[in-house]
């Protein structure tokens, strides 16, 4: 599946690196406990979490994490869209909270 597909279906808005839309991914993996996310997730996954603060992007960066996916409708601040800017990540937006957004994508076969 496309970035773009999942943005899609998820209703989400694009924040940062919409130059990797069509970068195709495997896997999701949703998580608001970043060391859970360091332990288990695979690389180039999208990971889906609703936990807002910097960490979050580093710990992607750390993982090569192809698309990260804010859930919740939570706000961002500028730190966190900056450093995911700097670092050319993509970075979408949902309202959709945690249960409804892992459950769409995976009867959408991600």
């Amino acid at each position: 599946m496309v970035i773009r597909e999942i943005k899609a279906l998820l209703d989400a808005q694009v924040l940062s690196g919409e130059q990797m839309l069509d970068h195709e991914v495997e896997e999701a993996f949703a998580s608001d406990m970043m060391s859970d996310v360091l332990a288990f997730a695979n690389p180039h996954c999208v990971l889906l979490t609703g936990l807002c603060n910097p960490q979050v992007i580093r710990t992607a960066e750390m993982l090569d994490v192809s698309c990260i996916v804010f859930v919740r409708g939570k706000p961002l601040d500028s730190e966190i869209l900056n450093l995911a800017r700097a670092r050319e990540m993509c970075v979408l937006h949902t309202e959709k909270g945690m249960y409804t957004t892992c459950g769409i994508l995976y009867s959408s076969g991600l």
